[in-house]
């Protein structure tokens, strides 16, 4: 036995020892990460990770980034900010990463921007809410559309439907509390009327009171929900409970699977604008996301054996979007990679073509949100 644990550690220590004078005698390139992999933030958190780690994997296997390795260097923040600015400070000061992939959440995120800022960190945050690039902030950057074009993307399909009259429901985390203003701030461009606006906690069980008000509330045409994690499940459900009949509209931070399995049969009719990811294999032949948003789907259902989300989709641009930077700018210097970020233009990711601007530290415009509609259990292009 003990000769055996020799010739493992043997073997081990002589990969290791080829390793390190092959192709990556480099210093790796540390990608940073802190996601929320668990909490209520978990079914946004969790295919992030996953997709981080597959294609650094992936990436290393094909010999890396200007001839080194990548490193994930990855804490969970349990959906909480203040954990969220700790593991930041750790990134930087400890594991002297190269540049951040991922804050999950609007909170989580925006309690990472005045460290980043600070130490001149690059960071791409996977959170939603316009306030994380609005003003600009001159390290940090954003892959999912923001939750004011949500709002928009929302009233111009409601709008097609004579719908003018809405009732509001707001999740009280940054994310939802940044959406509800945006809501407000926006309605009135596309003639919208916000004739209710309630509001739940992210870790309530329970909407039916909030939504039993906003069924009693006189001129009452649709119902919009926003929100992320459990929460809009649950509100879902007792809005079918309750019998109510009217369009139910969600917000972006439901662009998932898990949304419609939590959600059951209630989610039949629902509306909400998501990345071109979530109906990859309907595209047409012709759009120009399809090979990525198809190929990034077959290759997370063959690692993972689960269903894609768009959230798992922004960890996939984010990186990307790292990586390419680091390649353009031949180097990982800081202020480089930054400048190689403001600079990208062209890139086809899976939530949309991505063309970034020293005033626009997304890149992405309304054209990049698709409306779906849930029918039986799946998702649909809404025509």
């Amino acid at each position: 036995m003990k000769q055996t644990m020799k010739k493992i550690a043997a073997g081990a220590a002589l990969a290791f020892g080829a390793l390190a004078t092959g192709a990556f005698a480099a210093e790796p390139i540390k990608i940073g990460s802190v996601l929320s992999v668990t909490g209520p933030a978990a079914f946004l958190g969790d295919p992030e990770l996953k997709t981080l780690q597959m294609y650094v994997d992936d990436i290393n296997k094909k010999g890396g980034v200007i001839g080194r390795p990548l490193q994930l260097v990855h804490y969970d923040d349990g959906s909480d900010a203040n954990k969220a600015n700790g593991f930041a400070k750790r990134l930087i000061d400890d594991d002297k990463v190269d540049i951040i992939v991922g804050g999950t959440t609007t909170g989580s995120t925006m309690s990472m921007v005045p460290l980043v800022e600070k130490a001149g960190v690059p960071f791409i945050s996977l959170a939603g809410a316009v306030v994380i690039i609005e003003p600009v902030k001159k390290f940090v950057f954003k892959t999912p559309h923001t939750d004011r074009m949500a709002a928009e993307k929302v009233f111009e399909d409601m709008k097609k439907r004579g719908i003018s009259k809405v009732a509001l429901l707001s999740e009280t985390s940054g994310f939802g509390q940044s959406g509800k203003k945006e809501t407000e701030g926006v309605a009135a461009k596309y003639g919208i009327t916000l004739v209710a606006s309630e509001t739940y906690g992210p870790k309530d069980t329970d909407m039916s009171p909030q939504l039993t008000k906003i069924k009693g509330t006189p001129g009452v045409q649709a119902v919009f929900i926003f929100g992320l994690g459990q929460g809009p499940a649950i509100a879902t459900k007792n809005y079918k409970q309750l019998g109510i009949a009217l369009p139910l509209y969600h917000a972006h931070g439901v662009g998932s699977e898990e949304f419609i399995k939590l959600a059951g049969p209630a989610a039949e009719g629902v509306r909400l604008p998501a990345a071109a990811l979530l109906v990859a294999d309907k595209l047409p032949a012709n759009d120009p996301q399809k090979k990525v948003a198809v190929d990034y789907t077959k290759a997370f259902n063959d690692k993972w054996k689960t269903d894609v989300s768009t959230f798992g989709g922004h960890a996939y641009d984010g990186l990307m979007i790292a990586v390419d930077a680091i390649k353009r700018a031949n180097s990982t210097d800081k202020a480089k990679v930054r400048d190689a970020i403001e600079a990208t233009k062209g890139y086809i990711g899976t939530g949309g073509i991505v063309n970034m601007s020293a005033t626009d530290h997304m890149g992405l415009d309304l054209s990049a949100f698709r409306m779906l509609e849930i029918k039986n259990g799946d998702w649909t292009l809404v025509q």
